[in-house]
């Protein structure tokens, strides 16, 4: 069996770091052939590691698609959100199958057109909802179908962003504004509108949600507070999010994702021209730091879902109310409790550690993606298009709601609206 091909479109974190590394460890099953990067030193390092013949090292995504013919099996695309659109279309039209990284598009009638060009071409297009794919997930699903815990009344998820993971990625970083990229509830949390729905078994019918952008704002700056940290700021000491102690610091590890030189003075000259150096109160932020999600599924089962920046960990937390019994778990310790209403049994599961990152996520979609395009797209596959597009529209009704003061919003009503206009742009 001959290893299928694959060319990397957007060489930043993810592209190169969750998923590129497949086609190292097993190279039986993928082979990275191409890339497309307007940056030439990362699109340099993946032609390097990857051994990628320069012909096949692109520019731009436009010269991949102007190629006489095909240059691989897959396309997978992880390009930042507003410029996920256009290539997806082109690959689908000519003939590639599609992994695209979340969210798909911070434009509805976008994902719901990229859905339909995927069922139009006959092409797999597989969203990195990465969850799915971890063990911690699927033993939940498993337990869940099993009938353990009986019928699902009620989940509670909440997403622990981690209060430095927040000031890197969404107040100082690529995702912290939403004209630029999503909104926090598509960007950071289509994950967990999906893992809702996976879990559950059922379609959301109805969501509302509340929440703000209220501490990382300019009134909220210490009295003589610089532009940037590194130009004196006054409260250095008492700040936590001070760029220059954290990235020079406990976080030097997240600089990587911002420099390519990782020395200390290397770190020091980015956070004096970058974006990551700046005060958090002083940055063209404007999503919000903290959400709520309220859901109706069909059958009446509920499910509220809490986002928060302000948290110790990295992790989420989940409780699962059945009639028959309860799920807790905690996905950072890896660890679930099962609990029986009649016998009054609790069975602790501890998974193995995952190997690679989300949880096992990263490896797992890949292999689940590679294995699909082998045998044929199905709509019922567990990376369907269709089921990730349910999702995103759960997070673009929350957003809707939110910025409505909490209105309730209709997902089939929406979803029919969109579709009516969306049909048209693609054929």
């Amino acid at each position: 069996m001959k290893p299928l091909t694959a060319i990397i479109i957007g060489a930043g974190d993810r592209g190169v770091r969750a998923y590129a590394p497949f086609a190292q460890n097993y190279p039986n099953e993928l082979k990275i052939i191409g890339v497309a990067e307007p940056n030439m030193e990362r699109r340099t390092k993946l032609q390097q590691t990857h051994n990628i013949s320069k012909e096949f090292c692109f520019e731009s995504w436009e010269e991949v698609f102007n190629q006489e013919r095909k240059v691989a099996d897959i396309a997978i695309i992880c390009t930042l959100d507003r410029n996920h659109f256009k290539p997806t279309m082109k690959a689908l039209e000519q003939g590639y199958h599609v992994l695209l990284e979340k969210p798909m598009s911070p434009d509805p009638l976008e994902c719901i057109a990229m859905e339909q060009a995927a069922k139009k071409y006959n092409r797999k297009l597989t969203i990195c909802h990465v969850l799915r794919y971890t063990e911690f997930w699927a033993t939940i699903k498993k337990v869940i179908s099993s009938g353990e815990i009986g019928e699902v009344v009620s989940l509670q998820l909440n997403e622990n962003v981690e209060v430095m993971h927040m000031s890197h990625s969404f107040v100082r970083g690529n995702w912290n504004n939403k004209e630029k990229s999503s909104p926090m509830i598509l960007q950071k949390s289509c994950h967990d509108m999906d893992i809702i729905s996976f879990v559950i078994g059922k379609e959301c019918k109805r969501v509302s949600s509340y929440g703000s952008l209220m501490h990382f704002r300019e009134e909220n700056a210490p009295i003589g507070a610089p532009k940037r940290c590194l130009d004196g700021c006054p409260v250095e000491h008492e700040c936590p999010y001070h760029a220059g102690r954290y990235y020079l610091g406990e976080g030097k590890g997240w600089a990587k994702k911002f420099t390519e030189d990782y020395t200390n003075e290397g770190i020091i000259k980015a956070l004096n021209e970058t974006p990551y150096g700046k005060c958090v109160y002083r940055s063209d932020n404007n999503v919000v730091d903290h959400q709520v999600v309220n859901m109706e599924f069909e059958g009446g089962a509920t499910a509220t879902f809490s986002m928060c920046g302000f948290t110790r960990e990295q992790t989420r937390i989940v409780q699962i109310m059945g009639t028959k019994g309860e799920i807790r778990g905690n996905m950072e310790e890896n660890k679930l409790s099962i609990f029986d209403f009649l016998t009054k049994h609790e069975t602790i599961i501890k998974l193995d550690n995952p190997i690679g990152g989300h949880g096992g996520g990263d490896n797992g979609i890949m292999r689940t993606f590679l294995r699909e395009v082998r045998n044929g797209s199905k709509e019922g596959d567990v990376s369907s298009a269709s089921a990730s597009v349910r999702s995103h529209l759960m997070a673009f009704a929350a957003e809707e709601s939110r910025l409505k003061q909490g209105q309730s919003i209709n997902i089939d009503d929406y979803y029919a609206s969109l579709a009516a206009d969306s049909t048209s742009s693609v054929n």
